[in-house]
């Protein structure tokens, strides 16, 4: 009897997979306590959850009104769901800090047609994670070679441009690289844990004066008679919510126009997880002035949207990286995320990190002209991260009083 063979299916929303389906592929350990170690080797990372997807699509933040159609592809042998990767069909470049913008614009001129394109991310989440999510009791490059796959005829038949895999692990852009993907690197900042116990502890691998700043720093962001509270699980009330909606929305607006998450979704992820949640929040004189949302992984503790209706001397400092940073130690995790860009992250303990993404381009020129530049571009990162390396604050030598 011949067995049965992987079939590929993308559906139209996160609501037409089983969450239990979809989680057995995405984080197969089901939610890990912070600083525990994975049995599979797979860390648990809560953007790519079932629960997260669904707060997206179900507050219509991610949607076909808001340039994110969904189309998730979905393996399957027999009934049985084997790998999904989260899927969209884009008519822009908005929300996805990999940006292909002088792509288009380049495509166009020559009387090409851009969008729509498929885009391969959690939605506004510029964090390094799986894309091709497959069960771990399964043959990793079998799937997601069939995956892979699966993109580039979803690119056909969608009449989409191209598929655009952002933020992936190194060996999925390998993969993909393998399957005709063009790859590009980028930077972001991230805070590694060397078992440090305290935030002192950390302080004392810094050379003197970066040591003396970040004291600084820390002691005048809270001048004003400000104090900084953590909430998560049920300590996040629909009351801080509100607060903290409205420093996204005031902050997002000054900043980048019209931000892409709505209230809605914030309840939903507080109603189903709010323990992968932690609110930083400024207080001053009663009220909440500030604050920072991050997502909780096993191991890595991701920095997201920041925002204050107050303005103080570093406190956007303190609020996202510090306490970031003190949270950490505290819970064992072994990086911090701080988000996208910001080479002022350096002077703060966050080093340079590669992120990785991968790119199929359906028209042979214009991927022959992105494949040329992409060359150049990754020489120039690679050299970029070498010198910004260079420039860490810690200290060269053990002679060197702390």
């Amino acid at each position: 009897m011949a067995s049965p063979e992987i079939t590929l299916e993308a559906v139209p929303g996160i609501s037409e997979v089983p969450a239990a389906a979809w989680d057995a592929c995405a984080n197969p350990e089901g939610r890990v306590s912070p600083g525990s170690s994975s049995a599979c080797g797979r860390a648990y990372n809560p953007f790519i959850s079932h629960a997260f997807f669904s707060a997206l699509e179900a507050s219509g933040s991610a949607t076909l009104r808001t340039g994110w159609a969904p189309r998730h592809l979905v393996a399957k042998m027999g009934d049985e769901v084997l790998g999904v990767v989260p899927c969209y069909l884009k008519s822009h470049s908005q929300g996805e800090y990999v940006f292909d913008r002088g792509w288009a614009d380049a495509y166009e001129r020559a009387g090409g047609r851009y969008y729509p394109k498929l885009q391969v991310s959690v939605p506004f989440t510029p964090a390094t994670g799986p894309r091709l999510l497959i069960r771990a009791d399964q043959d990793r490059d079998m799937i997601g070679n069939a995956l892979a796959q699966g993109l580039k005829a979803l690119c056909g038949i969608s009449e989409a441009s191209s598929v655009h895999v952002t933020f992936a692990r190194q060996a999925e852009w390998e993969l993909l690289a393998a399957q005709g993907f063009l790859q590009r690197t980028d930077q972001q900042f991230h805070w590694h844990n060397q078992g440090f116990s305290t935030f002192d502890d950390f302080l004392a691998t810094m050379n003197s004066r970066h040591r003396k700043a970040i004291k600084r720093e820390r002691r005048d962001a809270l001048a004003a008679g400000i104090t900084i509270h953590w909430l998560t699980g049920k300590d996040i009330t629909e009351d801080a919510w509100d607060a903290f909606f409205e420093f996204y929305m005031e902050t997002g607006s000054r900043k980048w126009g019209r931000p892409y998450l709505n209230r809605k979704f914030f309840s939903l992820i507080g109603e189903s997880m709010a323990d992968d949640v932690l609110l930083v929040m400024a207080k001053r004189e009663g009220r909440w002035i500030a604050g920072a949302i991050n997502f909780i992984g096993s191991d890595t503790l991701f920095g997201r949207n920041w925002g204050a209706i107050e303005h103080h001397p570093f406190l956007h400092f303190e609020v996202c990286y510090y306490q970031a940073i003190d949270f950490a130690i505290q819970h064992k995790l072994q990086v911090v995320e701080a988000g996208a860009q910001g080479e002022h992250k350096i002077a703060r303990g966050y080093l340079p990190q590669t992120t990785y993404s991968a790119h199929y381009i359906a028209d042979r020129g214009l991927r022959r002209a992105i494949d040329d530049y992409l060359k150049r571009e990754r020489a120039y990162v690679e050299e970029a991260g070498r010198e910004l390396a260079e420039s860490a604050p810690f200290r060269k030598g053990m002679d060197e009083p702390s």
